[in-house]
């Protein structure tokens, strides 16, 4: 049942940008409640992130541990880049400096929303003076490159924001991070500014003088990937590149963020970005080590790289794939480093009866055979079994009807 990757029907759009993956497992991803990794299993995160592609690696680095896995990560000599996540404070620079990273992100609120609930007491020219010293003291003074973090962007105003974004510039800051902190951002081209994500990207290039742009969007409404890729989307013929914030399995504060092999498979197999060829492969091995490591329950039915994301059950899916995969899979399984599941459970036609049989004892059962295997399941389905059947328990229902 192989699939030649020439048959699966993409129109594959233009885009006229880079896209870069800017992954923050290590530090958005593993903050989400009940999650821990230890250095070293970090560090083999970070090699697996370099391994399918990834440009930009964020990290942590308060802890003893976060310090540790930093420095088992910048030992490797990766191809991505390795950047420290901070406070707009010098205490937080100074201790990414000590942790040997050459570049930073500084997060910083731009909606009044957190001014107020923060820093009662302080004006917005106090609140930008304070950013713009923390990017200079990186930037200028200790020579790092500087993203900054425009924490809840998506409910500023926009002529306070374009403001913080033309002094951090001024300061030194080469990217402007647009957070969509509470995933309220909406997709729509037509819609507005606070949180229209295309109006967002293209009126940053209007009217500021930042190099480049990132998306870092939360999935509170479920529209994560899909803000990611509309800000990738937005940027092309305006921006050079644009750097896409994710966390693998979308793990991260709340309902997490855009998942990074969603993002990945969007733009290689609907883009055709091809700095993804022959990389795609390693995303379920990561995964799940992810889950491994950091103690992540992976959804079963989790796209791409959940265990049942090609997996058929019901006689008219089972049918359909043994006669031609694609007819209910977009791509090979073995793509993405995963692998076709074929189950029986209460909706199994012959179909996939007959094919598990045959897989499972190497012989051609007749038709009563099949029928009563058939009926067996039934048997076992009309007495309140929900779970799809394990391999021993088929093999033991084959015995039963004299198929061993």
């Amino acid at each position: 049942m192989k699939t030649n990757l020439k048959e699966i029907h993409f129109h594959k759009l233009s885009l006229k940008t880079e896209p870069l993956i800017d992954d923050t497992t290590l530090r958005d991803g593993v903050q989400m409640p009940g999650l821990a990794v230890s250095p070293e299993d970090a560090a083999e995160i970070a090699r697996l992130l370099d391994e399918i592609g990834v440009e930009r690696i964020e990290l942590h680095h308060f802890q003893r541990s976060d310090k540790k896995a930093a420095r088992l990560i910048q030992d490797m000599s990766l191809n991505a880049r390795i950047a420290g996540w901070c406070r707009a404070v010098k205490e937080d620079i100074d201790d990414a400096i000590d942790c040997g990273f050459g570049e930073v992100g500084i997060s910083h609120p731009v909606s009044h929303i957190h001014f107020e609930a923060k820093w009662p007491d302080r004006t917005d020219d106090e609140l930008l003076r304070r950013v713009v010293e923390a990017v200079e003291y990186a930037a200028k003074d200790h020579g790092l490159r500087v993203f900054v973090h425009g924490e809840d962007s998506t409910r500023a105003n926009w002529d306070f924001e374009k403001r913080f974004i033309n002094a951090v510039a001024e300061a030194g800051a080469e990217c402007y991070r647009i957070c969509d902190t509470v995933g309220i951002g909406l997709s729509d081209p037509a819609a507005p500014l606070p949180n229209g994500i295309p109006a967002k990207v293209k009126v940053i290039k209007a009217e500021t003088k930042i190099e480049s742009i990132e998306i870092h969007a939360h999935d509170d409404f479920g529209n994560a990937v899909e803000n990611t890729m509309a800000a990738i989307r937005a940027a092309s013929g305006v921006w050079d590149k644009i750097y896409a914030s994710t966390t693998f399995l979308g793990i991260g504060e709340r309902a997490g963020n855009a998942e990074t092999e969603k993002v990945i498979m969007n733009l290689y197999m609907h883009y055709g970005v091809k700095k993804y060829e022959g990389k795609t492969q390693v995303l379920k091995k990561l995964a799940d080590f992810i889950g491994r490591a950091t103690g992540y329950l992976i959804p079963p039915n989790k796209a791409i790289v959940g265990d049942y994301a090609f997996a058929h059950e019901s006689g008219i899916h089972t049918h359909g794939v043994l006669s031609n995969p694609l007819t209910y899979e977009p791509y090979p399984p073995e793509l993405v480093g995963n692998k076709r599941r074929l189950t029986i459970g209460k909706h199994s036609g012959r179909a996939i009866i007959r094919y598990k049989i045959q897989e499972m004892t190497g012989k051609t059962p007749n038709e009563d055979q099949v029928m009563a295997v058939i009926s067996r399941v039934k048997e076992i389905y009309e007495n309140g079994r929900k779970a799809s059947l394990k391999e021993d328990e088929f093999k033991r229902i084959l015995s039963e009807v004299g198929l061993n």
